[in-house]
């Protein structure tokens, strides 16, 4: 993809251990068609070295203020000329100070003063540092200045402790940069539309301590949310037990059981403008729960359990049915058959689109890629194999296309 063709992209970067993960940014704006240039503070080159993204982007990484090789010796100058936009990853709460105060005291922030190009920053620090209402303040005084703020997520932190600070993934911000130059030439059509989302597995208990689960991750659905967030849909996502942070600027209800997630869900959906069902919901779940941990047998000759199955409500059908001009969009996981079974679906659920991945043989579950089929009823779209985060973009433009039409 060229999402980013012909666009001169400066990334900052401030000393923190969250530097390392900025490599993997560099490389997606760069995949994204991106040129890329780095400009790097001394603390910063302690935790990632200049060859590293000297390497990636094929451009020598800066760092003195007083550069005698550039024009002039004014690299910041020259630097803050060619960017079209400055994203400043991690940004730590010590550059955070510099910039709302106006210090020019590294090269960095001499850039940052010398320029009128968009500056983005992604916060990355610990908790107590983030929640400090001397870096808040400084915050509320760079976004007033029309700084873009992204993140900082919440999540277990370098330091062992737990909460707001982390860096947002490179591929979020990497899909951040795409959005802000998209919204250059179009408008955010979802704004005022509200978008529900289920994502992830659900888990079904036998007793206190086991379950029935599946191999869903989640990644997928976390990554519609994001995408439709970006369009400017209000996003509801209910997720089941999953390892990932809640996307910024989406809701996030967490539930456990299918019936919990259904009962959230149809609720929610009162509200809704269009429904995505990505969630692997289990379709059945123990008959009876035991109150008690299930101990082995002690005799030896009656080592079998059985484990009498329910049937789970549908929640997929009952939204369908339930609010029939809600726009509904299923999943269909299958591991043969993939077109039939999901064409088979779309009409027996009665829904507006429904999106067919191949799964098992190390495909698509816990995976960064996905290789889907979009379906509706007189229309099909192929979407090849990429990561999860472009596959959501383009399924949400499809999406959007086919619930303006309707």
């Amino acid at each position: 993809m060229s999402a980013l063709k012909n666009k001169r992209i400066l990334i900052g970067i401030s000393g923190g251990i969250a530097a390392y993960k900025t490599a993997e940014l560099t490389r997606a704006l760069i995949k994204k068609g991106a040129e890329v240039r780095v400009c790097m503070t001394k603390a910063a080159t302690e935790f990632i070295t200049p060859l590293t993204l000297q390497a990636l982007t094929g451009n020598p990484v800066h760092s003195d203020l007083l550069d005698t090789e550039a024009e002039a010796a004014m690299g910041h100058i020259e630097l803050a000329r060619w960017a079209d936009l400055i994203m400043i990853a991690p940004a730590s709460a010590d550059l955070i100070a510099r910039l709302a105060h106006g210090h020019a005291n590294d090269l960095l922030s001499t850039i940052c003063l010398a320029t009128d190009t968009p500056i983005h920053i992604a916060p990355a620090m610990n908790r107590l540092m983030w929640s400090n209402k001397a870096t808040q303040d400084n915050c509320k005084t760079l976004a007033q200045r029309g700084f873009t703020l992204h993140g900082p997520a919440e999540g277990e932190q370098a330091c062992g402790e737990t909460g707001a600070g982390r860096m947002l993934e490179p591929l979020e911000l990497a899909e951040n940069v795409v959005a802000k130059f998209s919204q250059e030439k179009t408008s955010q059509v979802l704004t005022g539309k509200t978008v529900l989302i289920t994502a992830g597995p659900t888990r079904e208990a036998i007793d206190p301590v086991r379950y029935i689960t599946n191999r869903s991750s989640g990644k997928m659905g976390y990554a519609i949310a994001s995408a439709a967030q970006r369009l400017g849909a209000e996003v509801q996502l209910v997720s089941g037990p999953v390892a990932l942070e809640a996307p910024n600027g989406v809701t996030r209800t967490l539930v456990e059981s299918a019936l919990q997630m259904h009962d959230k869900t149809l609720n929610l959906a009162k509200n809704a403008d269009i429904f995505i069902a990505t969630a692997a919901v289990a379709d059945y779940s123990p008959a009876q729960f035991a109150q008690q941990k299930i101990k082995k047998k002690k005799d030896k000759t009656k080592e079998s359990l059985t484990l009498e199955l329910q049937t789970n409500k549908d929640i997929l059908s009952d939204v369908s049915h339930t609010f029939p001009n809600l726009f509904t969009v299923g999943f269909a996981a299958e591991t043969e058959n993939l077109i039939e079974n999901a064409q088979s679906k779309l009409k027996r659920k009665k829904l507006d689109m429904i999106v067919a991945n191949q799964v098992g043989e190390n495909k698509a579950f816990d995976k960064d890629t996905n290789q889907i089929e979009i379906i509706w009823a007189d229309g099909q779209q192929s979407l090849p194999e990429q990561t999860k985060t472009e596959i959501a973009k383009e399924l949400m433009e499809v999406i959007t296309e086919r619930f303006s039409a309707k």
